[in-house]
Order: structure tokens, then sequence, then C-alpha cells
């Protein structure tokens, strides 16, 4: 028996399912690059963070946090 032609759904439907197999491995690998870069944007928060303190402590031991210097305007 001579096998026949797959209908043109049938053909529609495996490109479908090829190209959606594509899209989900593409959202895979974003979704793996945005935790990466959350997680660097957290290690670069923190250093901020701690540059504040230090800077904080500075202007305490300096006695700078009163306002601008003179001469300078905002």
């Amino acid at each position: 028996m001579a096998e026949e032609p797959d209908s043109i759904v049938l053909v529609m439907l495996r490109r479908m399912d090829t190209k959606l197999d594509r899209v989900i491995g593409d959202l895979h690998d974003i979704k793996v690059r945005m935790t990466s870069l959350e997680e660097g944007l957290s290690g670069v928060q923190r250093r901020i963070d701690r540059v504040e303190d230090r800077l904080d402590h500075v202007e305490r031991r300096l006695d700078l946090s009163g306002g601008p210097a003179p001469g300078f305007s905002e």
C-alpha cells in the first residue's frame, strides 16, 4: 500500500512545533542570562552600599555632612 502524502495541516503543525521548540530554547537561554545579570547587579549594589557607608563615615569624621561647601551652589 502506497503511503499517503501528509495533509497540509499536519505539515503546518510540524513546522509550528519545530518553531515552538526553538522559542522555548531561546526563552530558557534568556532566563539563564537574566538570572546571571540579576546576580551581577546584586553584587554591584552591595559594593555601592559599602562605598556609601565609607563615604558617610568620612563625611562625619570631617564634619562635612552639614551641607554644600562654601563657594559651591546647587
